[in-house]
């Protein structure tokens, strides 16, 4: 289960480094309603990546169990569906990526 541990800590990077990214660079480049669809990307890409973290922790106590391995890996898929999606939407506008988002957030619900 380290390697849930290993992706959470690199997800939580990853978001506090993309939500700085859109507080410095896109606040003034990308429409209000744009950057709104961003932070919304970091909100969720930072939950999930604790998420992920828990999943890692919990593990050591649970391995065998087969239902954590499982909740791990879609967190991870809904982080790169989800926030991604949210995140390639708001910063191209090519609206056809908001139809990827409900997939990630099928996989943070099964996670």
């Amino acid at each position: 289960m380290k390697i849930f541990m290993i992706w959470g800590s690199i997800n939580a990077f990853l978001s506090v480094a993309l939500g700085a990214f859109g507080a410095h660079m896109l606040k003034s480049r990308l429409t209000p309603e744009m950057l709104e669809i961003f932070q919304t990307g970091i909100k969720y890409h930072m939950i999930h990546a604790l998420g992920l973290l828990l999943v890692g922790v919990m593990g050591f106590w649970m391995q065998k169990l087969v239902f954590m391995q499982w909740a791990g890996w879609l967190l991870l898929a809904g982080i790169v569906l989800f926030s991604g999606s949210l995140y390639i939407l708001s910063i191209t506008g090519i609206r056809w990526f908001g139809a990827i988002t409900p997939l990630g957030g099928l996989c943070f619900l099964a996670g």
